[in-house]
């Protein structure tokens, strides 16, 4: 609709009105209009906070991509703040904070310095519990989109689960009814239950539970399961367990998860996507209890029907070695008799085999006689022919070696003759002796020394000088 103008701008200007005026007058629009005095709102709480009783907030709606399309300031004054928040504490379990969402009742403000407002007179639980359902519900979806809503059940529960991971928070009433459980159970079985502190209400659940978890995983190996344990409380109280970071963790949990967070109408998503899902932390504990008895009673069985196999076995093998010892006597006399027999029969064949060995014996020794005989008469005949051949050899050999050595001789005398001295004498060489030594150096000699010199024909003396 087109805003209205004047008719003609350029006319005189008609009386104006103030801000305050205008900002009044949307004012009193505001209150006038009936349905903006009573109206139901849905929105998102953003900013809340608590300041002398009232409590101030914002406000606001996001379109499906996250983005902000409306945003308006609101109060709930203190006179009507604390029953509202005790009535929304008291259904749900939770105060009235930021991020939640809600249905208000309430009414429209204008001020003429502060603006736009909301005054907030009531709140609808029912559709913040509608809201959380339906959150549970998107989570689910997902995680069986991915394919891992039932990861954990189907890992398989250790036949006697003993290590647990506690994740709870410490002081709390359902862990002690937890840990009371698992100790005074009347089978006397041991537990070894570790406690990993978590937050187990309000904003931080997930987050810590979270945390828990990682520091499970850290020393997986010490552990069979984990228990998520708390006790009872308002249905709100149990929000924390509906994130989906917090279920998917526990849903790729590499150990069965049990859980037990003290509610036995609602159920959180939790409970659908852990192995094992117990009302309240003592019925946890039972059922370890009970996991624990079973497998007792298995071994009970197994060690009875092994110890009635055992005498039944033995008993049987008694019967056996009865029955053996009285076979015993006509069973050795049998083989006596056998071996009588046998023996005799062996005694009637020795003589026989004993004159066939003989007479064998006998022609073998003849035959090896003869061949004794013939061999030797050959080994003579080949030996003497041996040894005539041989005394040729050594006959020629001597007479070979006698000439050779006449020759050698003979050089050597004719070699003797021309080198003895009388014939180098002969060819005018001389000796020159020093006290019947020769001389070869005449250095040796000292002035005075007499000494003689050999001549082939005579001797001559001399003084050296």
């Amino acid at each position: 609709m087109s805003p209205a103008y004047p008719q003609d701008l350029f006319q005189a200007a008609p009386q104006a009105m103030t801000l305050l005026q205008f900002t009044t007058a949307i004012g009193n629009a505001v209150r006038m209009s009936p349905s903006l005095q009573g109206a139901w709102v849905v929105a998102e709480l953003s900013d809340v906070r608590v300041n002398g009783g009232h409590c101030y907030m914002e406000l606001i709606e996001k379109s499906a991509s996250g983005q902000t399309v409306a945003k308006l300031r609101a109060t709930i004054w203190q006179s009507r703040f604390q029953y509202i928040r005790q009535k929304f504490y008291s259904a749900t379990g939770r105060d009235v904070m930021t991020g939640m969402k809600v249905m208000l009742y309430g009414a429209a403000t204008h001020h003429t310095l502060y603006g736009l407002s909301f005054t907030v007179n009531d709140i609808d639980p029912s559709y913040t519990l509608g809201d959380m359902e339906r959150l549970r519900r998107e989570i689910l979806e997902r995680l069986h989109r991915e394919g891992i809503l039932e990861r954990n059940k189907t890992l398989k529960m250790p036949v006697a689960p003993q290590r647990i991971a506690v994740i709870s928070a410490e002081g709390a009433a359902g862990y002690g009814d937890f840990i009371n459980q698992l100790g005074g159970n009347a089978d006397g079985f041991v537990f070894y239950p570790h406690l990993f502190h978590a937050v187990m209400q309000g904003e931080r659940t997930a987050g810590s539970v979270m945390a828990a978890l990682e520091f499970i995983e850290q020393t997986i190996d010490l552990w069979d399961c984990v228990a998520i344990v708390r006790g009872g409380g308002a249905t709100t109280d149990l929000n924390g367990f509906d994130d989906y970071a917090l279920a998917r963790a526990v849903a790729l949990f590499p150990l069965p998860v049990v859980v037990g967070i003290g509610h036995e109408r609602d159920r959180t998503v939790l409970d659908e996507i852990a192995h094992t899902r117990m009302k309240t932390p003592t019925a946890v504990a039972s059922f370890f209890i009970d996991t624990l008895r079973a497998a007792s009673d298995r071994v009970a069985g197994m060690v009875d029907w092994i110890a009635r196999y055992s005498i039944d076995r033995i008993q049987g093998e008694q019967r056996r070695i009865s029955n053996c010892e009285a076979m015993l006597p006509a069973l050795l006399e049998a083989r006596l008799s056998s071996a009588r027999a046998l023996l005799e029969r062996e005694m009637t064949r020795i003589p026989v085999l004993v004159q066939s060995r003989l007479s064998h014996e006998s022609v073998r020794l003849d035959n090896l006689s003869r061949f004794v005989a013939t061999l030797a008469e050959t080994r003579s005949s080949q030996a003497s022919r041996n040894l005539d051949a041989l005394k040729e050899k050594i006959s020629m050999a001597a007479d070979a070696a006698v000439k050779k050595e006449t020759v050698r001789l003979s050089n050597l005398s004719d070699m003797v003759g021309v080198l003895s001295p009388s014939n180098t004498l002969r060819r005018g060489y001389s000796i020159t002796r020093v006290d019947g030594k020769a001389v070869s150096d005449a250095s040796n000699l000292k002035p005075g020394q007499t000494i003689e010199t050999q001549l082939d024909k005579g001797k001559i003396i001399s003084v050296v000088k």
